[in-house]
């Protein structure tokens, strides 16, 4: 693509160190689980390439241990011989092939580490690891520093252009540099200066062993947001000692692993911590590097425009679309998959030790196992649904070079996702339906909205194969007086936007019960601004506090809201590792009376009737105006038997194929699989 640009700031090359990028687009790290396995190099090439072929100027890759204390797991990634060296070539060759650049992550964890060898500052347990650190000597920091360095040399020796230095995230480097977990008395603690001597000594001891036209970057930890994070005087004078002694950037970092303030689920507003990097560069003459919740240009070259950096970091939207560059250098940023901050394919995957890809985009990590080729013998393809599933399908399908056509019964493209981006904090979501429509239009499909498509139209229309993604409907529970003007599916709440009233009962907790709870107890306003969204988690300006934090004002909740669940257990126990608790967090934070063990009794005038307990001995009636009905769905499937049985190819995929709790990540998956063998 090429073309005129509406983002001159962002797409213009710049100087950092002795190294020339071509724009000012880095590719984040992000731990991909390829990097821990030897057989898994030429997957990570291809990841990689991909990426460097879509026009990112600086790739930096997932985390590399300089030695086996700091692995992230047993035998997890490391960079620490010679053979390991010559093997990461593929990884660099492939890369410069397509004109990138790429730094190798040199990640010690620390306490973090998930296995019985982990060492620290000090011998403080991490809240989310088993494993207590044992405290290293004196001697010991100083083979840790020899070892950062011997990582970095083997990585120039591996055609790297740099490597970025991990300072943040609660890892080591951290550990060391926040009063937190550093209760030493020698001169690697007890002061600020002396915490960060080993950050300041790494990063001079590599610029003396790689030479000077070498890239370093230094992600550095600019609001820890733990109480004993550092001071914004300690961020600010660390930063400009790295300056000093040879360092070529500055990426930012915001929040420790074991934080209780989310940094990057899609509720996070977007750029939530660019002006803390603006703060910092004010500070430096080094180019600093802003991230966090940044997904599409308009937002990036917002933030360089206003001076508040000079560099882009983004992780997941690179996961999302790898060509994420290239359309925005052709003013294409419609057609860009967004990054939507959901998680459940990325970091989720990470944190269960899986390898990682992309919910919006499945062939992320998979690009040599997942490859959409063009078709040797096109074909006629009805796709009927337009949700995740049948989006995929129909899109990829048509890309491959079948003639595609898409029913949709519906007046709008979306399907569920069309629910779920009016949930407060998921307004995000409208970004994948966009996506959609546009390359739908792009790839020539035909789409026909409002349309209740039969088996016979179908049939008359000799299609080669039919895919159904139907979709679900909401679950209708067998309740007595179930039928009453009090009760709504959820789907009426969100999407026929019926009204509710002062007190309202949730049936049913689990995601959707929770997102509507979540809904009822959020105002009208579509989404809450920067401050306010600050002031609910208690993140504070860093001149404040240790750490950015203060006591959370979270917005009082405009309804009574009690949300049941059938099962023993705590509720939003299923939710995803790292949206979960934030979910968990909310509902507390608005007063959601949550009860488990119930079961539903009635409903009539005086409201909802339900025992709860162990043995619901408990009887009690919830005077609400309103029953929200969560109750799980089933699967629209009334096309399947006359298809079938008319010999046409059909295949059944999404909330169609299985009716569990939504589940996107499977279907938009699902759907692409399916097209790659049409």
């Amino acid at each position: 693509m090429t073309g005129p640009t509406n983002y001159p700031i962002l797409l213009s090359p710049i100087d950092v160190g002795a190294t020339t990028l071509r724009n000012r687009v880095i590719m984040g790290s992000i731990h991909t689980g390829l990097e821990d396995r030897a057989w898994n190099t030429g997957r990570l090439a291809a990841y990689f390439a991909e990426r460097a072929r879509g026009g990112v100027a600086l790739i930096i890759t997932g985390g590399y241990a300089p030695n086996r204390t700091g692995w992230l797991l047993p035998l997890g990634a490391k960079l620490t011989n010679r053979i390991e060296a010559r093997r990461h070539r593929r990884i660099t060759e492939a890369v410069h092939r397509e004109g990138g650049k790429i730094a190798l992550q040199i990640l010690h964890a620390g306490r973090y580490s998930y296995q019985p060898l982990s060492v620290s500052a000090s011998s403080i347990k991490a809240p989310i690891n088993p494993f207590r650190p044992r405290r290293l000597t004196s001697r010991g920091v100083r083979w840790q520093i020899r070892n950062f360095v011997r990582c970095a040399r083997l990585a120039q020796s591996a055609g790297y252009d740099g490597v970025e230095i991990m300072g943040g995230e609660g890892y080591f480097l951290n550990q060391f540099l926040a009063e937190r977990t550093n209760r030493r008395r020698d001169e690697w603690g007890g002061s600020p200066e002396n915490r960060r001597r080993i950050a300041v000594e790494i990063s001079r001891k590599i610029r003396e062993a790689v030479g000077e036209n070498f890239l370093i970057s230094f992600r550095l930890s600019m609001a820890d947001l733990v109480d004993g994070g550092q001071t914004w005087d300690e961020i600010t004078t660390l930063a400009q000692e790295l300056e000093r002694v040879g360092v070529d950037m500055i990426n930012t970092d915001i929040g420790w692993h074991e934080s209780r303030v989310p940094t990057i689920v899609t509720s996070v507003p977007r750029a939530a911590f660019a002006d803390i990097t603006g703060k910092l560069d004010k500070h430096l003459d080094i180019p600093v590097a802003a991230s966090n919740r940044i997904n599409m240009p308009d937002v990036a070259e917002n933030i360089l425009a206003r001076g508040d950096a000079q560099l882009i970091s983004m992780a997941r939207p690179m996961l999302a679309d790898p060509f994420w560059v290239r359309k925005a250098e052709a003013d294409a940023a419609a057609l860009i998959n967004t990054c939507i901050a959901c998680n459940q394919a990325c970091l989720d995957h990470a944190f269960a030790h899986k390898t990682v890809s992309c919910l919006v985009n499945p062939r992320a990590g998979r690009e040599v196992e997942l490859e959409l080729l063009p078709t040797r013998r096109a074909k006629k393809v009805a796709v009927i649904g337009g949700g995740p599933a049948g989006l995929s399908a129909a899109l990829e399908s048509a890309r491959r070079g079948h003639t595609v056509s898409l029913f949709e019964a519906r007046a709008a493209l979306g399907g569920q996702f069309g629910i779920a981006r009016r949930i407060p904090g998921k307004e995000e979501f409208a970004e994948t339906i966009r996506y959609f429509t546009n390359a739908l239009a792009e790839a020539d499909v035909t789409v026909r909205l409002g349309h209740r498509v039969t088996a016979a139209e179908l049939l008359a229309a000799e299609f080669d194969e039919v895919v159904l993604a139907t979709g679900v409907v909401p679950r209708i529970p067998s309740i007595p007086g179930i039928d009453h003007p009090s009760v709504l599916s959820y789907a009426e709440l969100v999407e026929e936007g019926k009204p509710v009233g002062d007190r309202v009962a949730v049936i049913g907790a689990g995601g959707i019960g929770v997102d509507i709870s979540e809904y009822l107890t959020t105002d009208s306003s579509p989404t809450l601004d920067l401050k306010e969204w600050k002031q609910e988690w208690g993140v504070t300006e860093l001149e404040a506090a240790p750490g950015a934090l203060t006591t959370p004002v979270p917005a009082p909740s405009p309804r009574e809201v009690y949300l049941l669940q059938r099962k023993k257990g705590r509720i939003g126990a299923g939710l995803a590792k790292t949206t979960g608790w934030v979910h968990r967090a909310s509902l507390a934070a608005k007063g959601v009376h949550q009860l488990t063990e119930v079961n539903y009794e009635r409903i009539d005038d005086d409201g909802l009737h339900i025992t709860f307990g162990e043995d619901h001995e408990r009887p009690r009636t919830l005077a609400v105006d309103t029953i929200v009905v969560c109750a799980g769905q089933e699967s629209v499937r009334d096309l399947v038997d006359e298809l079938t049985a008319s010999g046409t190819i059909t295949h059944v995929i999404g909330g169609a194929d299985v009716a569990a709790e939504l589940d996107a990540k499977r279907a938009i998956e699902q759907g692409t699989r399916l097209a790659a063998k049409i």
